[in-house]
């Protein structure tokens, strides 16, 4: 019986899959970390044929693990990190390492690009910012910097893209991923001449891949594919997703009423509607997986992994004893945090580690640290900055649309109740979270349902597999509080802002 559905995930380290029934039931999950490179200061890069081994290697344990036949598997949808870069030759073979979506090597043609008023004047069909991780800018940069490479290249594909041309050997490009790279006109959905004249990528036109849906049936596994992953040869393979489409699935995101937190590495806030917006104070619109709806994203890497580097400098004796013990350290984060209450520090913490949302060259820091001050104190801090780096962009979406009767939140943070309640109290409104771990793979295999007809539709399947389990009211007597905090918060931003430019 054709009852599952797999799904892959590939992130900023890890490459992921799960193994879910029809009712969205997680079966098994595996998962294989990948090497980050920096070869240079800004660069961030991933050995692309290393994504694909630790991916296959993860499907390939799944299966191992699952006690599902392969023949039961209906159908394999890949989702994965948007923007970056990820060039291959005629044949498929990668020219380069994969270059990630944190890094900042183009940030000079970004600059002159927005001193000459294009991203005003590419917005009405881009509608996104433009930034240096994007496929715009890095392909510029090797325009000049690396033509050597650029002549072996003949395709231009997403993290997701190559992973599925892995799996089925057909080199295709997914709408929701290029909508998000300024290549594309997101109004017609198609790729737009006038928009790579501007940005001076007119000869690469041909290098874009022929586009497809998220739900389409994009061939099947392949004999080499199977034999490296568990699956069957001729297994169907769907478009798949970009990561924040997958989230926004895996969240019950099909219609308008729903606001989604992804809170990883990237803080993303998003909301649907059938009116695209391509106004400035919105970091970009994109193409949604559902047919006919836009996704409306206000997001920066100012999320969960500034608490990740955090403990990786200073918990490391913690860290090495919370593994010998089969705990987390995460856990003992949460503890201390939890032991201390929101009115009884005035720490600010400005969580730009890996970017800001607020001048681009601003950086992290505490401020209003005393002597008395213990490393709870530290750790709520770095709490409350994300949720404040959250609020900022929320502040922005609410422009334009209502707060929601509640929030969806995913990633990291909504493992931890201590966070999730900070959530709650900034925002005023109650915070849901999901029962699957791994939502990703569970928005892939929401679009593989819908693709081989397990599900009628994307209403159909996402009533039938996402379910929540937690949800955490706000306690209004912190209102005040964090109101309080969250303009100190402001403040401080502002007041630091004539700086940035000395510490750049």
């Amino acid at each position: 019986m054709l009852n599952y559905l797999l799904g892959t995930a590939n992130g900023g380290t890890v490459s992921k899959a799960a193994l879910f029934d029809l009712d969205g039931r997680e079966i098994a999950v595996a998962s294989r970390k990948v090497e980050s490179l920096a070869p240079q200061t800004g660069w961030s890069e991933r050995d692309a044929e290393k994504i694909w081994e630790a991916t296959a290697g993860a499907i390939k344990e799944v299966m191992e693990n699952s006690g599902v036949a392969p023949g039961d598997v209906a159908c394999v949808a890949c989702s994965g990190h948007g923007n970056g870069l990820y060039l291959v030759d005629k044949a498929g073979v990668p020219v380069r390492n994969a270059i990630y979506s944190t890094d900042n090597r183009a940030r000079k043609y970004v600059d002159e690009w927005l001193e000459k008023g294009l991203g005003v004047a590419m917005r009405p069909k881009t509608m996104q910012s433009i930034w240096p991780a994007q496929p715009n800018a890095i392909l510029r940069w090797l325009k000049d910097n690396e033509p050597d490479v650029m002549e072996r290249a003949a395709w231009v594909l997403m993290c997701k893209d190559y992973i599925r041309f892995r799996l089925n050997g057909v080199i295709q490009a997914e709408l929701t991923d290029m909508s998000g790279t300024s290549l594309l006109n997101v109004g017609t959905g198609e790729y737009d001449v006038d928009v790579l004249e501007a940005f001076g990528l007119a000869d690469i036109r041909d290098m874009l891949p022929p586009l497809v849906g998220t739900a389409d049936v994009c061939g099947s596994v392949t004999a080499q594919a199977a034999a490296e992953t568990g699956l069957n040869e001729g297994t169907p393979v769907a478009g798949g997703m970009f990561d924040i489409d997958a989230c926004g699935l895996a969240s019950g995101m099909t219609d308008e009423s729903r606001l989604c937190m992804i809170v990883g590495t990237w803080g993303n806030n998003q909301y649907i509607s059938k009116t695209p917006v391509a106004d400035e104070d919105v970091f970009m619109t994109s193409c949604y997986s559902i047919p006919g709806y836009y996704l409306m994203l206000e997001g920066s890497a100012t999320s969960a992994t500034n608490l990740e580097w955090f403990v990786t400098q200073f918990f490391q004796e913690e860290e090495a004893k919370a593994k010998q013990q089969g705990k987390s350290v995460y856990d003992l984060c949460n503890e201390l945090v939890g032991s201390t209450k929101p009115d009884e520090s005035k720490i600010v913490f400005l969580p730009f580690l890996y970017g800001s949302n607020a001048n681009p060259d601003a950086k992290s820091c505490f401020v209003g640290l005393d002597a008395w001050h213990t490393r709870a104190h530290v750790l709520r801090a770095i709490y409350e900055g994300v949720v404040f780096g959250h609020m900022t962009h929320v502040d922005r979406l609410r422009k334009f649309r209502d707060m929601p009767g509640s929030i969806q939140l995913t990633g990291g943070a909504a493992r931890s109740e201590v966070w999730v309640q900070i959530f709650a109290d900034c925002f005023q409104v109650p915070v849901e979270t999901p029962d699957a771990t791994e939502l990703g793979a569970l928005g892939a295999a929401i679009a593989g349902s819908v693709a081989v007809g397990c599900h009628a539709g994307y209403d159909e399947a996402v009533e039938a597999m996402v379910h929540f389990s937690g949800r955490q009211d706000p306690d209004p007597e912190t209102k005040d509080v964090y109101a309080a905090k969250y303009r100190r918060y402001k403040k401080v931003i502002a007041a630091l802002d004539p700086i940035w430019k000395e510490l750049a």
